[in-house]
């Protein structure tokens, strides 16, 4: 049954939260069904646009190119369709570039430790979880393409004026050194529950 997954992240998030009192009724099998969906639709749609963004930067400059288009351009992509989605999207790792993509509370951390768990057991999963005012959907985000290797790989096979300009924007980037199809972040977001 899909619900599962919200029911069983949920007793695992209510055993460490102590911050909200308010309880919320569980969400119907529909609402679960719908926000999934949409929630898989916005993460398809602003993974497509990064990529087509990003493979045109490849294009342009080569990999150096597009580490300095993302380090422009990602947040501003990603804030846009937030607004056109009335939602917030994030990525969020537990090996961040940016600082502003690590997990920010203990629900990401959580949901990072379920999603590296199915990821190993070939079983990568989305889901939705209901934290206060907020339903929270996360989605599993891999290195998908040998392109994304040249920004993200082994950090003896990146291009050294890519690891240059790396070492330059991101100083503290810990995003390097993973394989093709290796878990690299999640998306995240973030949908506001109706006010009864």
């Amino acid at each position: 049954m899909k619900i599962m997954p919200v029911l069983l992240l949920g007793a695992m998030l209510g055993l460490f939260s102590c911050t909200s009192t308010k309880q919320h009724p569980p969400i119907s099998e529909k609402t679960y069904a719908d926000l999934m969906a949409r929630g898989a639709a916005i993460s398809n749609q602003t993974q497509a646009v990064l990529l087509q963004h990003v493979g045109q930067a490849m294009q342009q400059g080569g990999s150096e190119y597009a580490v300095s288009f993302c380090n422009l351009k990602a947040f501003p992509l990603t804030d846009s369709l937030s607004q056109v989605n009335h939602c917030t999207i994030e990525r969020i790792t537990d090996r961040p570039r940016n600082t502003g993509n690590s997990l920010k509370n203990q629900t990401d951390s959580l949901i990072w430790q379920w999603t590296a768990g199915n990821h190993q057991s070939g079983q990568p999963k989305d889901t939705l979880v209901a934290l206060g005012n907020q339903l929270l959907y996360y989605k599993p985000i891999k290195t998908g393409l040998p392109a994304c290797l040249q920004c993200h790989g082994s950090t003896n096979e990146i291009a050294p004026q890519t690891v240059q300009k790396l070492q330059a924007l991101y100083p503290d980037d810990q995003a390097t050194n993973y394989q093709l199809n290796e878990l690299r972040g999640l998306w995240k977001i973030q949908f506001q529950m109706a006010n009864d």
